[in-house]
């Protein structure tokens, strides 16, 4: 998992990437995936410039929820955040930084929903020998969903249908409702509450139920409300 940043016009743009490889060695190029919709895509085409960070496997996920599921238009971002700048002057996240790279564009390619767009590494660094975030990991812990401009975005009514689907599989005839002893979903970015495990970052214990949560508890992802989570 990477995040991907740039700046221009004096603004910072950033966003979380699952997907960013590299395409050749002469030059040293890497290619990352970019939604038209999203701000960060058109800043890093006008300013020719971005940045990877490359994150590491176990991080606060407060900066997934911050740069993954908000607009730069609605938060700042890059607040609290520990930055560099390298050769290219595009800003640099080290929070939860295993190694960065600095790149200049060389190409954009419409691919449809996406821009793939090619940069040179011109600057990069090697920060620290701690395992790197892969998607599989972040899906597997976080049971969270793609941000809605993610290259592997399904649609949610789709994965709700197949949820319930395989829920109704596994159903027992004996087994009896308990509300407040269920896990919840946030239906904004997937987050799950399990009252077994609480929620530790929020300052919820260990066996607290959802109903028993107080009425302006946030989601630790997105900070959704306590309504917009669903039973699973």
């Amino acid at each position: 998992m990477y995040l991907i940043a740039t700046e221009q016009g004096g603004k910072k743009y950033g966003y979380i990437a699952n997907t960013a490889f590299q395409v050749t060695n002469e030059p040293e190029q890497v290619a990352i995936s970019c939604h038209k919709d999203n701000e960060s895509t058109a800043a890093i085409r006008e300013s020719g410039i971005f940045s990877v960070s490359i994150l590491k496997k176990e991080l606060d996920v407060k900066l997934i929820g911050n740069f993954g599921f908000n607009s730069g238009s609605d938060l700042d971002k890059f607040k609290d955040v520990e930055l560099t700048q390298a050769s290219t002057g595009a800003p640099i996240v080290l929070d939860a930084c295993v190694a960065w790279l600095d790149c200049k564009v060389t190409h954009a390619i419409d691919v449809g929903s996406h821009w793939l767009i090619v940069g040179e590494v011109v600057d990069s660094d090697v920060l620290s020998d701690e395992e790197p975030l892969t998607y599989a990991y972040y899906r597997e812990k976080y049971k969270m969903f793609s941000p809605k401009n993610s290259p592997t975005y399904i649609e949610k009514s789709v994965l709700d249908e197949e949820e319930a689907e395989l829920q109704k599989q596994d159903a027992k005839p004996d087994e009896k409702e308990d509300d407040g002893a269920e896990s919840h979903v946030c239906v904004i970015c997937g987050f799950t509450y399990d009252p077994a495990v609480g929620d530790p970052s929020m300052g919820i214990p260990p066996g607290t139920p959802f109903e028993d949560l107080p009425e302006d508890y946030k989601c630790p992802i997105c900070n959704a409300a306590k309504d917009y989570f669903k039973k699973v």
